[in-house]
């Protein structure tokens, strides 16, 4: 069984839905998920911290968009690794990432690259989504081959669609998959 940690920060909820989506998507299929944020916004969130990275086998990691980057919470997480990284703790660990933006145009791709970033200094695989996934094809909203993404509308209130929900659990099971294979 594989451990795989899920890492995100959400600002208006949907970051998390899609931690969410991706979290139970995990846990049905056997693995042990840790659900983590980077800052403690509501009372359930659970801090990560640089263990829960050293000890996991996987990682989901997404933030929303902020101008085509990460959002500044996780940036600064991942600027106090260096140590984890000095020691290649990470090297050969399957990772994905997902994002959402306000709209269609918002910079989701550029961010799911900027998202990246960090994980490739650190060695570790990157998991998109296949074109075999059939939404990716379809999808009207959010989805790239780079990772699961969200178009939340303006105002926030766009709820994940059933095609992004789908994307979210395809590049879940990708990335269990793939850890365990490695363990």
């Amino acid at each position: 069984m594989a451990t795989i940690l899920v890492l995100y920060h959400s600002s208006h909820g949907s970051v998390e839905a899609m931690a969410n989506e991706i979290a139970e998507t995990l846990s049905a299929q056997g693995a042990t998920v840790r659900l983590r944020t980077f800052v403690q916004r509501q009372p359930h969130d659970i801090v990560v911290t640089k263990q829960d990275l050293i000890e996991c086998d996987g990682l989901a990691f997404g933030t929303p968009t902020r101008f085509g980057m990460m959002a500044a919470q996780a940036k600064t997480f991942w600027e106090t690794t260096s140590d984890v990284w000095l020691k290649g703790q990470l090297i050969d660990k399957p990772a994905c990432v997902f994002s959402s933006s306000s709209s269609m145009h918002g910079g989701n791709e550029a961010t799911l690259l900027n998202l990246s970033l960090p994980l490739l200094h650190h060695g570790m695989m990157l998991m998109g989504v296949p074109y075999d996934v059939p939404e990716l094809l379809s999808t009207e909203s959010g989805g790239t081959p780079y990772g699961a993404t969200h178009v939340a509308g303006l105002d926030n209130s766009d709820q994940l669609t059933e095609t992004e929900i789908k994307i979210c659990r395809a590049v879940a099971t990708r990335l269990y998959t793939v850890a365990k294979k490695l363990l």
